[in-house]
């Protein structure tokens, strides 16, 4: 099989619907296969999902799991070729598959695809080309871990490689409303790390693929369009929590060298919920 769609979903059955409608028009020309994590929606998500789409695959959970711990759900399932992550507040361009399914069989050496993100009023994203936000940006310029993602330009953005919109390049980071993956690549690092719930599960698994010695691309001659919900949300303590708590699990495991406890009955300090193979 060439590509399997995975979607996780809480709480977004109209945006759901538009999604899945999107996206599988968009894989019509190839053979695919179609999953739907359901973090305990208690809207009529699955209602929707059982009369609308047949043929997709659903996982329920019985509780809102998070992003990378409903992904991986998926993932272990996966036999796609290529594994496409798109969030359900995205609607896919109709030649967006095929057009990144064809640079990634041109390009071998790449583990990851992102494409360029508008808005649904035709603004530009700028998180399309750098793979995230303003505030990430500044956690790692004042972390220091702005020197392993240069090929993002986070130090100097009036150099004259920078990234233009419509500029295919390397990137360091794939943004999570859209991720073209190779399913070699992830046999390499594996599942997604549970410990980031909400934010952040996008750059931890950008960031491993490049370390796997894959590249990440941004391909701009084609579109997503996406609502971008997720950085709408109201704020609130536990949207504070996870968000900046993704930056703190983040620099824990690639900044600060935590030592691996040996005594007997004593857990590492935040072990990974992962095994690379």
């Amino acid at each position: 099989m060439k590509l399997s769609i995975v979607v996780v979903s809480h709480n977004s059955c109209n945006l759901l619907r538009i999604a899945l409608n999107a996206a599988i028009r968009a894989a019509q020309d190839v053979s695919h296969e179609v999953f739907v994590v359901d973090n305990a929606s208690a809207d009529k998500s699955l209602t929707m999902l059982n009369t609308e789409f047949p043929d997709v695959k659903i996982i329920a959970n019985d509780k809102n799991e998070g992003m990378a711990r409903a992904y991986n759900h998926a993932l272990k399932l996966a036999i796609g070729e290529y594994i496409l992550l798109v969030n359900a507040d995205t609607i896919t361009g109709k030649k967006t598959v095929e057009k990144a399914l064809g640079f990634m069989d041109m390009h071998t050496d790449a583990g990851g695809l992102g494409v360029r993100m508008i808005t649904p009023e035709g603004k530009f994203l700028k998180e399309s080309k750098r793979g995230f936000n303003k505030p990430w940006e500044t956690f790692f310029k004042l972390t220091g871990l702005a020197k392993h993602f240069s090929k993002s330009r986070l130090t100097n953005p009036e150099s004259k490689d920078w990234v233009e919109e419509f500029q295919t390049s390397e990137s360091d980071i794939i943004n999570g409303a859209f991720m073209l993956l190779r399913k070699e690549a992830l046999n390499h690092i594996g599942l997604m790390d549970e410990r980031f719930h909400t934010y952040g599960y996008d750059i931890d698994y950008s960031y491993r693929i490049r370390l796997a010695g894959f590249k990440n691309y941004y391909f701009p001659k084609t579109y997503i369009i996406n609502f971008n919900i997720q950085n709408k949300v109201k704020f609130s303590w536990t949207h504070l929590k996870e968000y900046y708590g993704a930056m703190i699990i983040f620099a824990s495991k690639y900044l600060f060298k935590v030592p691996e406890l040996k005594v007997e009955g004593i857990p590492q300090l935040i072990p990974p919920s992962y095994e690379v193979k």
